[in-house]
């Protein structure tokens, strides 16, 4: 459960630091204006960097784990015991 507290909060971290880069790119002032959009699009691209390792950790680690369509799927195939003979 902390897991997705913490991505929540990364995530949210990630739409801020966008949402002050849009202000600051808006705002259209002088170089000042520019340098905190770019500093503003460094962070969330941090931000997400972490975001992504942190997922893949806790997936690599089984603290977290995918329960979407797909892994739904997986477990309802019928598992067939008899493999299929080489061809020769």
């Amino acid at each position: 459960m902390t897991i997705k507290i913490v991505a929540i909060v990364i995530f949210i971290a990630i739409v801020a630091s966008l949402g002050s880069a849009l202000f600051h790119l808006v705002k259209r002032g002088d170089e000042e204006q520019s340098r905190k959009t770019a500093k503003a699009l460094t962070y969330r691209i941090g931000l997400s960097l972490v975001l992504f390792i942190v997922l893949f950790l806790a997936l690599a680690t089984g603290l977290f784990k995918p329960s979407g369509i797909g892994t739904r799927m997986q477990h309802a195939k019928p598992q067939n015991s008899e493999q299929p003979a080489a061809p020769q």
